[in-house]
């Protein structure tokens, strides 16, 4: 598969679900963005070198690997897992990470999606936002 590809297919599927609704999907979607920047600037350093050896001349005429590249990628996967890992004791503290369906469910029925009748009424109003018996507008 080519490296372009790879970074493509990468970059795609992490903004989609970093675009998507749901806490631990933007985690997901993060790391994956993560990776596809990984992938593009360890292409982007080359490949095929020789690797350097100290006390002999290089084979083809002083092709050495590029070792910046590699300190670029290196220093991105740290700063991923540092964001990764900062996100999900986020997720963690908030307790959405469970509660991930049900807050889905309630935006639909809120904007009145498809599951907007799956959800009962409760003492603060229905699913679709309308005052309940102890609201206002209700009987006292």
């Amino acid at each position: 598969m080519s490296t372009a590809v790879l970074v493509a297919l990468l970059a795609g599927a992490g903004t989609v679900l970093v675009l998507r609704r749901g806490a631990l999907r933007l985690v997901v979607g993060f790391v994956l963005l993560g990776h596809a920047a990984s992938v593009l600037v360890l292409s982007a350093g080359g490949g095929g070198r020789a690797v350097p050896l100290v006390g002999r001349p290089a084979a083809g005429g002083g092709s050495f690997a590029d070792p910046l590249p590699h300190a670029f990628v290196l220093t991105a996967v740290v700063i991923a897992f540092a964001i990764t890992v900062h996100l999900l004791g986020v997720l963690r503290a908030e307790g959405s990470a469970a509660a991930d369906d049900e807050e889905d469910a309630a935006v639909e029925a809120r904007l009145g999606g498809p599951d907007a009748e799956a959800l009962p009424p409760t003492a603060h109003g229905d699913a679709a936002g309308h005052a309940g018996p102890e609201g206002a507008g209700g009987p006292r």
